[in-house]
């Protein structure tokens, strides 16, 4: 359930989940690239955004596939503010040595720019992301260990 303020909140509506809706943005949308990541997107005349994210054949395991997914959801509730509504967006993600959140929001956000995604009175007034990655060069995967 959302927070009142539902800034930051993600609802169902806003989850892009029917193969053939998924398959028309593929098909049928603008294609974006850069950064590790395809951003497809495509008008879908109603007054919120919808979105999925779906990863390369060779994107790892489960789990990496998972925190990929988790960290891109995240990035997007922070985004979806200064985005323009009305339209389906597709994600597809390539595999990437290192997976963080700082890394994931500025891609996301560098995407939305590019495909013209951002408002125009948000290009600069959008918020700054928090850091919740591991450290200076840590990676989420790396961890000591000392006995």
């Amino acid at each position: 359930m959302c927070k009142a303020s539902g800034q930051f909140c993600f609802p169902r509506a806003e989850h892009l989940k029917k193969r053939a809706d998924i398959s028309a943005v593929f098909k049928k949308g603008k294609k974006t690239a850069g950064g590790g990541a395809v951003l497809f997107c495509k008008a879908n005349g109603l007054e919120t955004n919808r979105i999925a994210f779906t990863f390369a054949k060779k994107f790892g395991n489960a789990v990496k596939r998972n925190r990929a997914r988790r960290l891109g959801r995240e990035a997007y509730r922070h985004l979806r503010g200064a985005l323009k509504s009305g339209y389906d967006i597709v994600l597809l993600v390539y595999p990437q040595d290192r997976l963080d959140f700082s890394g994931s929001a500025k891609r996301l956000k560098m995407l939305f720019r590019r495909a013209g995604l951002l408002k125009e009175t948000a290009q600069s007034a959008v918020p700054a992301m928090p850091s919740f990655s591991g450290g200076a060069g840590v990676s989420i995967y790396q961890h000591k260990t000392s006995r």
